[in-house]
Order: C-alpha cells, then structure tokens, then sequence
C-alpha cells in the first residue's frame, strides 16, 4: 500500500495533504521505505466510526510522473480537504460539508 496523503483528528486539513508533507509531519525517511504496515511498527490502519461518513470515493489519473499518465491509479474522498490536487472540476468541499476523521481507540 502507498500512502500519498491522510487527514488527522485535530490537526490542520493541510498538514498531511500529499507525500512530502505527509513524510514530514511524521519524521520519514528512506529508511522507513518497505516497513510493514502493523501495530508492533506503529502504523495501522483501521476502520473507524466516521468511516461511514466518507461518502464517494473519486479515482483519477496520478500526478507529476511521466510514464503512463493516463493510468486512473489515484483515489480520494470526494468530501476530504485534505487533498493536494482534486480532478478538472471537482472542487474542495466547504467546512460545513467536509469529511474529518474523529479521535478513536487504537487496536
């Protein structure tokens, strides 16, 4: 899995909102590369509560490589703010109607 931005509980919308700030606001370096996604690392992934309320996911194509550009391999919530480049005519939802993720429990 490649992690290209997320959104935190009761941080600015922008702080992880693609790679190089998303690898800043947690410290990574190289040597992070191909660590495993788990508890015993620190990293996890679960489902929370507010996962109900994420509502439609949009796939388009990446950004700023160079080779298959046209591959729609690029995924994000439609009613996220924290994302760093949205689709031709897809437009940042207000505060109102945004999506934020909520403190939970780890596992």
């Amino acid at each position: 899995m490649l992690l290209r931005a997320i959104a935190m509980p009761n941080e600015d919308e922008r702080i992880a909102a693609g790679p190089g700030l998303l690898a800043n606001r947690f410290g990574l370096k190289r040597s992070h590369d191909n660590l495993l996604v788990s508890v015993e690392n620190g990293i996890w992934i679960s489902k929370g509560r507010s996962a109900k309320n994420m509502n439609q996911i949009v796939q388009t194509t990446r950004i700023g490589i160079s080779k298959a550009k046209s591959l729609p391999w690029r995924w994000y919530l439609k009613s996220s703010r924290s994302v760093s480049k949205r689709a031709k005519g897809d437009h940042c939802p207000s505060t109102l109607r945004s999506w934020e993720p909520r403190l939970e429990e780890g596992p």
